[in-house]
């Protein structure tokens, strides 16, 4: 269920406007107008992930704010309920997390437009969680053998390298996605007693932690800039020049 709703958003991120590149006999400009805004957003899966799974609750806002059209400030926060039991097994995890990195636009300014941004974001974060495993069991030739450990407070940080795509879909109104990685760098949790899970990091089995995320962004432009457009080099038998279409 959980491949079928990302596949469904998937499919709606890319049904939008895409900007390309095209040969035309308009005069070309040397410079394009770029708005620069406040953005608003909030972490589409997680809410539909819960009503799938109600173990996983994971939500996530972040402000975003453009510094000028190549990079933006990235604030974000987080609230994550965890829960897991098997047959001999019971773990519960909850906490509140933040990052705050910059976002990196890899796209000319003439392709974005102010509408569209594919870069990738290095942000740095912070998690405080409680944990306690209410039970675990298992046998062995004195017989079976149960305990439960209580809750614990800890936190830990890492670091998180996030490639992604933003499309404008509606005036004001953005839809994305980002691939998450993640490197726990140093947790207050003993080594022999590692949480299984860590609120905005994912899960502490391997030496990456990867996620899939997906984003609604309300933008507000607060300000215009002019930036100045690098001429494509002309190709014998033609002017060379590119301008900006979008095709649906």
């Amino acid at each position: 269920m959980r491949r079928i709703c990302a596949y469904i958003i998937s499919v709606a991120l890319f049904s939008g406007y895409i900007p390309v590149y095209g040969q035309d006999t308009d005069v070309p400009q040397d410079s394009v107008t770029i708005p620069l805004k406040v953005s608003f957003g909030i972490e589409a899966s997680g809410p539909v992930i819960y009503f799938t799974d109600k173990n996983v609750l994971n939500t996530e806002a972040y402000l975003l704010y453009d510094f000028d059209n190549k990079k933006a400030l990235h604030a974000a926060g987080g609230y994550s309920n965890y829960k897991y039991s098997q047959y001999n097994y019971s773990y519960r995890n909850k906490g509140i997390f933040f990052k705050a990195g910059v976002d990196f636009n890899i796209l000319k300014p003439e392709i974005s437009g102010g509408k569209y941004w594919a870069g990738i974001g290095l942000l740095y974060g912070i998690s405080r969680f409680t944990w306690q495993v209410d039970s675990f069991s298992y046998e062995n030739y004195w017989g079976k053998h149960t305990f439960s450990m209580p809750e614990q407070s800890d936190w830990g940080h890492y670091l998180e390298v996030s490639p992604g795509f933003r499309a404008e879909l509606l005036k004001n109104l953005s839809i994305g996605w980002s691939v998450s990685l993640r490197k726990l760098l140093i947790t207050s949790a003993s080594k022999d007693l590692k949480p299984a899970y860590i609120p905005g990091y994912g899960s502490t089995g391997n030496s990456i932690s990867f996620g899939m995320n997906y984003f609604l962004t309300f933008n507000f432009s607060y300000k215009k800039i002019r930036v100045g457009i690098k001429p494509e080099p002309a190709e014998e038998g033609g002017s060379g020049t590119g301008i900006i279409r979008s095709i649906r």
